[in-house]
């Protein structure tokens, strides 16, 4: 700008020298004068939008190395986030992996808890059925108890099984052996009602023909001989071929 207004004032500086000298140039050197000098302002306006062109390149560099300075410090926070976040991350791979095992491991002892109380299948005397493994330890208790000859205990076991498990798939066999734990300690009466409720209701079960020849003995024993006899012949009536058959045949030959 300043160079410019020095241009005009040199402009108007010539052109008043031209108008005071006239009588000393002709006109072709007044007009060279004049191109020349407006020759000179041109080159000296060039001259000058250089310099401001230059000067606005330098500020458009500063504004960019100010620029550069600020991406270069945003780039360092993000590389630090990204740190930070990747240790978060880390740590929760680290904290989940930890939770798959404690999670894994309450599953396993889940398991193991549930593992005796699950249904087991059993097959007996030509049933199949589900028990829980409490019912088939009762039974198997009270069976051992049978075979060891404690009679006044297996009576309690049996009947105390009937109790806590009424609608067992047990029930039927647990009836048969508990007449004769009963008939083991000479409770004949007892054994009778429990070998009559039991061929009631089981009158194909595989231990029906033992049942109604024990029932026989039993009456037998409580020298109810008529009763005897009549169980006996329907052992024979009813359950032919069977050994509890031919033991009913000795028996009545023996009575008569």
């Amino acid at each position: 700008m300043v160079l410019a207004w020095r241009s005009l004032a040199l402009v108007a500086a010539l052109s008043w020298t031209g108008a005071a000298h006239a009588g000393l140039f002709d006109d072709d050197e007044a007009r060279k004068a004049i191109l020349d000098l407006r020759a000179k302002v041109v080159a000296l306006e060039e001259a000058n939008k250089k310099l401001a062109s230059a000067q606005e390149v330098q500020d458009q560099l500063t504004a960019l190395r100010r620029s550069m300075a600020e991406l270069v410090n945003q780039n360092e926070a993000l590389r630090a986030e990204l740190a930070k976040l990747r240790g978060t991350n880390e740590q929760l791979a680290r904290d989940f992996a930890d939770t798959q095992r404690r999670l894994a491991d309450q599953l396993q002892g889940f398991d193991a808890r549930l593992k005796p109380l699950e249904p087991l299948k059993v097959a007996l005397d030509g049933k199949e059925f589900q028990a829980s493994p409490e019912e088939r330890n009762q039974y198997e208790a009270a069976m051992g108890l049978l075979r060891r000859g404690e009679f006044d205990d297996a009576g309690a076991a049996y009947q105390g099984f009937l109790k806590r498990f009424p609608a067992s798939g047990y029930s039927d066999t647990v009836r048969f052996w508990l007449g004769n734990a009963q008939y083991g300690q000479r409770q004949y009466r007892e054994a009778v009602a429990t070998f009559k409720a039991f061929l009631s209701g089981n009158p194909s079960h595989p231990r029906a023909a033992e049942a109604a020849l024990a029932l026989a003995n039993c009456q037998i024993e409580l020298k109810d001989l008529k009763a005897g006899r009549r169980s006996l012949e329907d052992v024979l009536k009813t359950y032919p071929g069977t050994e509890a058959a031919q033991a009913a045949k000795e028996r009545l030959a023996s009575l008569k």
